[in-house]
């Protein structure tokens, strides 16, 4: 009795300023057609930076025609922190439970991809899904976290062992959240711009290359255009690359994610999700080169480029020899056999299904020896 079916999403995603200012309609909008019930969860280093979020919320809402009700207001911890246990996907539950909010409700998550995702993760599991709107404040939610359909916390030492798909009702990111983000968290994004661009677009990469130092400037005239082109390739993939949930063997744009996770774990999630996506796409071009797909011209290009755009590519923990364990952990997170996407070329991505440890070592070495060591 086997039967194939589909579900069909929409995936909304929106780029906009000012989204909690009198005369923006866009969260008005987007909270239409729901139930009455509203629960908003803010990211610690938002709430900081903006004091007067609730009452703008409260005020917003007052004001619009069938509007929802704002049910609680939780301010919760930023950065890798909420992640590592419970607590907020807890909080979660319990706001839900308490204000009575039903499947059709809302909840809106203001932060960085951290809280996104224990905040998104416990919408996913409360009635089996309320309506979840992100609003990321930073430049790796914008760009790359906040558009997944991801959610999800650690658990024994790994990175999202616990978590769930499920795709947000809206993607609302607020440029103006950007310009309280400290420069390291700034610079921190910048690195899935440049994964994607090494893997879809040439021509991107060139663009990145170009306005590297007044991206770190943070220069937005350079920097806001590069932030929308990495949103967009990483929607089509999502919604046009034919594997959303991640079933298959390959994910593409994990490039240099299976060091990066076991990185952010040797330091205790010292160094940062963006810091970590840097080295491990630095240790993948290099590899790349070592092995013979990739000129070590075009290694040097990426490399130069990371670190022009204020991002680390080396750090001691390379050099622990735990780090190859996260290869399979990779392996086990998606399932099946171990598929690594290397280069052959800037926009090239090629797949593989082994790593060679001594080549790693090598190109450690390489990376180790020619770069600026960060220590966070």
């Amino acid at each position: 009795m086997d039967s194939r079916f589909s579900v069909d999403f929409v995936h909304r995603v929106v780029f906009t300023r000012g989204l909690f200012q009198p005369g923006n309609p866009t969260l008005v909008q987007t909270l239409r057609g729901g139930a009455s019930g509203l629960a908003v969860f803010v990211d610690s280093g938002v709430a900081a930076a903006m004091p007067q979020l609730e009452s703008q919320l409260n005020s917003m809402l007052s004001a619009a025609e069938s509007a929802p009700e704002l049910r609680a207001f939780l301010v919760v911890p930023g950065g890798e922190a909420c992640k590592n246990d419970r607590t907020v996907v807890d909080q979660v539950l319990d706001v839900v439970n308490r204000h009575h909010l039903c499947r059709r409700s809302w909840v809106l998550a203001i932060g960085g991809g951290a809280v996104l995702d224990a905040v998104g993760y416990g919408a996913a599991v409360s009635h089996r899904g309320v309506r979840l709107i992100r609003a990321p404040s930073t430049v790796l939610a914008q760009d790359d976290a906040g558009l997944g359909v991801k959610n999800g916390i650690n658990r024994y030492g790994k990175k999202n062992f616990e978590g769930t798909f499920a795709v947000p009702w809206a993607v609302l990111n607020d440029l103006d959240l950007l310009a309280s983000l400290p420069d390291r968290f700034w610079c921190g994004g910048f690195s899935e711009a440049v994964k994607i661009a090494l893997l879809r677009d040439r021509d991107f990469f060139a663009q990145i290359e170009h306005r590297a130092d007044q991206i770190r400037k943070r220069d937005m005239s350079a920097a806001v255009p590069v932030i929308q082109r990495c949103a967009e390739l990483h929607l089509a993939h999502i919604v046009g690359g034919g594997d959303p949930f991640e079933s298959q063997e390959a994910r593409p744009l994990d490039y240099g994610h299976w060091a990066a996770h076991k990185l952010e774990q040797l330091t205790e999630f010292q160094l940062s999700h963006g810091e970590a996506v840097a080295i491990g796409v630095a240790l993948d071009t290099r590899y790349s080169a070592e092995i013979g797909w990739l000129t070590h011209g075009e290694s040097d290009r990426v490399l130069s480029c990371l670190e022009r755009l204020g991002l680390p590519v080396s750090h001691p923990a390379l050099a622990d020899t735990r780090l190859t364990e996260g290869l399979e952990e990779f392996r086990e997170h998606l399932g099946g056999n171990l598929t690594v996407t290397l280069l052959r070329g800037i926009g090239s991505p090629s797949d593989a299904n082994a790593m060679s440890t001594d080549a790693i070592r090598r190109s450690i070495d390489a990376i180790m020896s020619s770069s600026r060591m960060t220590t966070i």
